[in-house]
């Protein structure tokens, strides 16, 4: 699909969309329950139904009813399962360790890029407590063995996603365990996530200097849960504000544990100032990077956004599709191995940009096109499905124009 927008300012009132970080882990924590839990709002992004795919293949039982799942939660796992991640690099590292310690011999299976996303950082600790697999380097690869309790030092410069499996799955074995991060922490708030939804579900850790302390024998506690508003998804709207748009947002909590409510102090940093030089650490919110990217091309002053080099490795390579995004509306912006320094103008040309089936770069595309002095063309603009699936219907509820059209 293609979609042409033309320039304009936004305005109105919109409710953020779901959390995609916390209806995951939701999702799994629910499956992993005794008993029948209710997950509302959890959204229908393709990420989502890729959690509850593979949650179902593992076990579990989930039907929809309107905004809810009810998940029943795994009784007796199977003994092997075709776990299908689509392109959810959340889905696939979460639960890596979480059929290892159900004992079923999993066969993980994606598309895209998700095969180029690594996982030996938890592969080969794991491999030290009872779980091997055939994993040479791409998907699929098939996992055999049961978990076993102990030590796990995780790589944590690669992904947290990989502490966050762990402390998904070690809860349930008969053992303590600890989880040694190793190397810089990347991406925090995420862990964070990760454990305020696990005292939900009644299930305790402790971290102190980046080791995580795990009691094993744990149970996961059914009940009713709420699936907050997303401020990665919010982003985009804040941003446009900052280009002086007029949106009211809805659903949002101000005591989240979510990092990428960092936005809104991002935004007030860009400020209009073509002396500004503007210093920008990406390592906690990496989501946000293209986002920001586009707002700082639209804002005189120069951005700088450092500690970014793992975007590399995400839907694509974002430092070089931010880059080709922001030269292609007539933007500046120099890529670096793990930055990107961008020199904002009032205004850009606008043009035809290629999503690279990244919905983060679409939606950035969007963005940028608020401040264009002529259209924006997004190519392959359906890829917004993988996360906010509604996204191009809330730009036009705000005002905007975003027209399908047919390039021939």
């Amino acid at each position: 699909m293609t979609i042409q927008i033309t320039p304009g300012r936004l305005r109105g009132r919109l409710t953020a969309p779901p959390s995609k970080s916390v209806a995951h882990r939701m999702i799994v924590c629910a499956s992993l329950a005794d008993g029948v839990s209710e997950v509302c709002g959890a959204g229908a992004s393709q990420d989502i139904e890729a959690t509850v795919g593979a949650m179902r293949a593992l076990g579990a039982r989930i039907t929809e009813e309107g905004e809810r799942l009810r998940i029943t939660g795994i009784g007796k796992p199977p003994a092997t399962a075709l776990v299908d991640c689509y392109e959810s690099g959340s889905t696939l590292r979460f639960l890596i360790p979480v059929a290892a310690a159900l004992g079923v011999e999993a066969t993980f299976t994606g598309r895209g890029r998700l095969g180029k996303r690594p996982v030996q950082a938890v592969l080969a600790p794991m491999a030290e407590r009872g779980v091997g697999s055939n994993y040479h380097g791409d998907l699929p690869f098939t996992l055999h063995g049961t978990l076993e309790p102990g030590d796990y030092a995780i790589d944590a410069g690669v992904s947290s996603q990989f502490i966050s499996g762990l402390l998904f799955a070690l809860p349930m074995l008969a053992g303590d365990s600890r989880i040694i991060a190793q190397g810089k922490l990347e991406s925090r708030p995420y862990i964070e996530i990760t454990t305020a939804v696990l005292e939900q579900f009644g299930v305790h850790t402790s971290e102190a200097g980046g080791v995580w302390r795990v009691p094993g024998g744990q149970r996961y506690r059914p009940g009713r849960y709420t699936v907050e508003g997303d401020y990665s998804g919010a982003a985009f709207w804040i941003a446009a504000n900052a280009l002086g748009c007029e949106i009211t947002l809805d659903g949002l909590r101000p005591d989240s544990a979510q990092g990428d409510k960092a936005i809104a102090e991002i935004v007030r940093r860009i400020l209009p100032d073509p002396a500004r030089e503007t210093v920008i650490d990406a390592s906690n919110v990496p989501d946000l990077v293209p986002v920001v990217a586009a707002l700082a091309a639209c804002t005189p002053g120069t951005t700088r956004i450092v500690g970014a080099g793992r975007l590399r490795i995400k839907e694509s390579d974002r430092l070089a599709t931010v880059s080709e995004l922001l030269a292609h509306l007539g933007g500046q912006c120099e890529e670096g191995t793990d930055s990107l320094t961008i020199t904002g103008q009032a205004a850009l040309d606008g043009g035809v940009v290629d999503s690279h089936n990244d919905h983060r770069i679409a939606m950035s595309a969007a963005v940028a096109a608020i401040r264009c002095r002529a259209p924006v063309t997004i190519l392959g603009a359906e890829c917004v499905a993988k996360s906010y699936p509604q996204f191009f219907e809330d730009y036009k509820r705000a005002g905007g124009i975003a027209d399908v059209v047919n390039l021939g």
